[in-house]
């Protein structure tokens, strides 16, 4: 439940990057454009690629292929 309510308090990317504790996952992240944090901000409020995608402009294969590329860093 406490994870649940966390989520629910980042409603931002800076509130994202806050609320991250561990030091690789970070830097990672801080190295990323805005918009793919937004993505993933997106996606951990449980919202679909295709969902993502008219949000920040983009198309859905662009919205995947960025978070692909952000896996793969990780």
């Amino acid at each position: 439940m406490a994870v649940r309510e966390k989520l629910a308090e980042v409603k931002s990317v800076a509130d994202l990057l806050d609320e991250i504790e561990d030091e690789n996952l970070y830097l990672a992240l801080i190295t990323v454009d805005r918009r793919t944090l937004q993505i993933v901000l997106l996606k951990m409020q449980g919202y679909s690629t295709k969902e993502i995608a008219p949000l920040v402009h983009l198309t859905a294969g662009a919205v995947y292929a960025r978070l692909a590329h952000l896996r793969k860093g990780l």
